[in-house]
């Protein structure tokens, strides 16, 4: 059962396309993820998905309710984790997650019990009667996990949902949430950078420029990239990239200050290209394929950590908006 199903949507800002005619659907269950740098249209379609934003054309759909004309269906179906903190810093962590569960109406013979459970996964319970203005950046993303699973939603949206945790914090959030999603039938869709994260998928969907590129399970994903992967630096990458393709008939690609290659058994490769070049190589490395080699297949890019701000602060300026609409 498609419990998410989107149809040629699309989104625009002035003269910007951030979504780009996209079309897909995720099973109950399931876990879903976008994988693209920022700025990719990640953040715009999961806030079109969510409510926050209307589309410029095309649908939207969770739990069967039309995401434009059934929004407060759609957003008592749904819990989600923003990228930046919504948590409100005047209150406790226990007040802040106890107002959530009054907004998504919890029975309330389980909101303390609830509240308790949510507290000791992400390791808060010490701190719950806290304002989360002396809170640091990790503890506040940790609690924001934890409001987000508080009424057991039928789809979660996690929008970068463990950036800024260390990576055990991150493996204790993620089996939490493979327990509860199987034992709830919840549906996650989320975001990141992490390869390690996006391993956690059964699905991916890889998004660049407002447009899906490629789409399947991580191991499909991977087998685009045919063998393994040498990465080289030498004291002159651009004389190398043109040995290479003359000596080997492959063509290298230049990534951060290296060259990136796909050859077949790369042990035996790595010997004959370094004695066939005439530039002296600096470092060589040898991998087999993650799904930023797919990426940078697909694109000639990797996936980037630095942050293009516009595509963030127009979802700001966008929730701000939303607020001051509600009040």
């Amino acid at each position: 059962m498609n419990i998410i199903a989107v149809n040629n949507l699309t989104k625009q800002f002035k003269n910007l396309t951030a979504v780009n005619d996209i079309s897909f659907a995720v099973n109950e269950g399931e876990v879903f993820g976008f994988l693209g740098p920022n700025g990719a249209g990640k953040t715009t379609t999961i806030n079109i998905l969510c409510t926050l934003l209307s589309p410029t054309g095309g649908s939207a759909a969770i739990a069967g309710h039309d995401c434009v004309v059934q929004p407060d269906l759609v957003r008592a179906s749904i819990g989600l984790i923003f990228q930046d903190t919504t948590l409100d810093s005047g209150l406790t962590a226990y007040e802040n997650l106890k107002f959530h569960a009054y907004l998504y109406n919890l029975d309330h013979t389980l909101t303390g019990k609830r509240i308790d459970e949510m507290l000791e996964v992400v390791e808060l319970t010490g701190r719950k009667n806290d304002l989360i203005k002396n809170f640091s950046g990790g503890m506040k993303r940790r609690l924001e996990i934890a409001r987000g699973l508080l009424h057991y939603p039928r789809v979660l949206f996690l929008d970068e949902p463990t950036l800024g945790l260390d990576p055990q914090t991150r493996n204790t959030i993620w089996e939490f949430i493979n327990t509860l999603r199987k034992r709830e039938k919840i549906t996650v869709f989320m975001t990141t950078h992490y390869m390690e994260e996006a391993e956690n998928c059964d699905r991916i969907a890889i998004i660049d420029h407002g447009k899906i590129i490629a789409e399947g399970t991580p191991v499909k994903l991977k087998e685009m990239v045919h063998g393994d992967i040498v990465r080289l630096v030498t004291e002159d990458d651009a004389k190398a990239i043109v040995e290479i393709q003359k000596t080997f008939g492959i063509q290298a690609k230049e990534e951060n200050g290296g060259l990136f290659l796909e050859v077949e058994r790369g042990e035996e490769f790595i010997p004959r290209l370094i004695h066939g070049l005439s530039v002296r190589t600096r470092s060589v490395n040898l991998q087999t394929p993650t799904l930023n080699d797919v990426f940078l297949k697909l694109t000639g890019r990797t996936i980037r950590d630095d942050v293009l701000m516009g595509d963030k602060e127009t979802t700001r300026e966008f929730v701000r908006s939303h607020r001051r609409a509600q009040r």
